[in-house]
């Protein structure tokens, strides 16, 4: 034989089969093999017979490796050992064995091959094919998980069946490895944020076989089970925790052991809440028809960013409020318009992506907007003096942005005259870099980053010049992208 044939064996229900210690594979022969099998039909010797010839009678019970010593008929007229006994492949329900065909086919022929196996513990050989097949490769399908058996194939000719070729170890039937891996939803892949209060519910997906054993960490430490609960399955693990507080917020890491593997994924969740009110309000000045307020940031930001101030008036005779700012970010303005002869309050509430902050802060004393007496003649006037150098209000503040979603820096400065305001990159002038687009009005300087890369990080520097003098304030902006499997 030049080239390899190939056979396929299934084991068969008991009711198809003598009865046997063990499950015995049977043999779907291909045309050519059955044809093959009917010319030598009288001639070949039966399987069980043929297993039974594999044992010596007066030997004990094999413990681990079974016996393979049979009767050797006329060396001439009997095939010699198939070669070289190979595995090709196992999985966890079938296995593929190959083998050469022997050296001395004998004087009267080569009939075919028998295939037999014995499982480990079992002393009896079982032959897989029902008669001699001429194939070289046999699949055998059907096999159970945990079956460990020893195999071994002989030749035979019309005169009998020769020595056996052995696998030198035993084939064990196991479920196949398939190395773990976690598929984290694309809205979890950058920060997760939930309100105070709000439920959070987390499934994630992963793969692997057998079922792997999934665990989680928050901040590197283990979960509180009083707060939160965990349920892993198969195919995910979810991870619930009915009425988050700030304290959940951080960094979770899933885990998916299987046998030595593993697979990790980061969920970064941020848990927010309203802001607390400024801290402090007072009136700065009163001319004319204006008021200047100024105050200062909330202790409590609700564990967020601010998006800004929204400040509001109310006259003394009516009360009510109206706004006159929104989403306002330095902390002094000055409110014009004022009615003539009326007296103001003004109070301030913090803004971010919850709301207004439930409390304001309210000035104390009233803004009197006196009226001008047509009458009076005054003495002299002394023109008043606004011009001073440039001062940042509010600061540049650090900031993390991800790759592909614009960002924006945001500072205040005061100056008169109006100063000229030049942003720069790691001390490098970016004006007129399209990349870029920078505003200024009414004193708030901002710049927006279009669609920033890892390669935009870096600190940016705002510098305010007028005539009187100079200041700049810089921040550091880091671009990175959320961690994935």
């Amino acid at each position: 034989m030049t080239g390899k044939t190939t056979s396929e064996a299934s084991v068969s229900s008991p009711a198809e089969t003598e009865p046997e210690p063990a499950k015995v594979p049977t043999t779907e022969s291909s045309g050519e093999e059955a044809a093959s099998d009917s010319t030598g039909q009288g001639q070949a010797p039966e399987p069980q017979k043929l297993g039974s010839q594999a044992l010596d009678p007066a030997a004990p019970e094999a413990s681990a490796t079974p016996a393979t010593t049979k009767p050797e008929p006329p060396s001439e007229d009997v095939p010699s050992a198939p070669l070289q006994l190979t595995l090709e492949d196992v999985s966890h329900s079938s296995l593929t064995v190959s083998w050469e065909p022997p050296e001395k086919l004998g004087k009267l022929g080569l009939q075919g091959y028998v295939l037999e196996l014995c499982r480990e513990g079992a002393s009896e050989w079982v032959p897989v094919n029902p008669r001699p097949v001429m194939v070289t490769q046999q699949t055998i399908r059907n096999l159970a998980l945990g079956d460990k058996f020893f195999l071994r194939v002989t030749a035979v000719s019309s005169a009998g069946a020769g020595p056996a070729a052995v696998l030198d170890h035993p084939v064990h039937i196991q479920e196949i490895v398939e190395a773990p891996k976690i598929r984290v939803p694309r809205h979890l892949r950058q920060t997760y944020i939930r309100q105070v209060g709000e439920s959070v519910n987390l499934q994630i997906p992963f793969q692997g076989k057998p079922k792997p054993q999934a665990s989680w960490t928050h901040n590197g430490r283990a979960l509180d089970s009083q707060r939160v609960n965990v349920r892993s399955g198969d195919q995910d693990s979810i991870l619930f925790i009915r009425s988050a507080q700030r304290s959940d917020s951080g960094r979770y890491e899933l885990t998916v052991h299987l046998e030595g593997l593993e697979a990790k994924a980061n969920i970064d969740i941020l848990v927010i809440e309203k802001p607390g009110p400024p801290s402090s309000i007072r009136l700065l000045d009163v001319w004319g028809c204006n008021a200047a307020l100024e105050w200062a940031p909330p202790q409590d930001t609700g564990n967020t960013e601010l998006l800004g101030y929204t400040v509001q008036k109310a006259d003394k005779k009516t009360g009510q409020w109206f706004t006159v700012l929104e989403r306002y970010h330095p902390t002094t303005c000055t409110v014009s318009d004022l009615i003539i002869g009326n007296s103001y309050s003004f109070r301030v509430f913090s803004e971010n992506l919850c709301g207004l902050s439930d409390l304001a802060t309210t000035t104390k004393e009233l803004a009197h907007i006196q009226k001008a007496d047509i009458t009076a003649k005054p003495k002299g006037f002394i023109e008043r003096d606004f011009s001073e150098a440039p001062s940042f209000t509010q600061p540049l503040a650090d900031h993390t942005s991800t790759p592909g979603y614009s960002t924006q820096l945001f500072c205040s400065v005061r100056a008169s005259p109006k100063p000229k305001i030049i942003w720069m990159k790691n001390k490098m002038d970016i004006q007129g870099d399209p990349k870029y687009r920078a505003v200024s009005e009414q004193g708030v300087c901002t710049l927006e980053i279009r669609k920033p890369s890892p390669f935009d990080s870096g600190v940016y520097t705002c510098k305010a010049i007028n005539v009187l003098g100079e200041a700049s304030v810089d921040c550091r902006l880091e671009v990175k992208a959320s961690a994935t499997h």
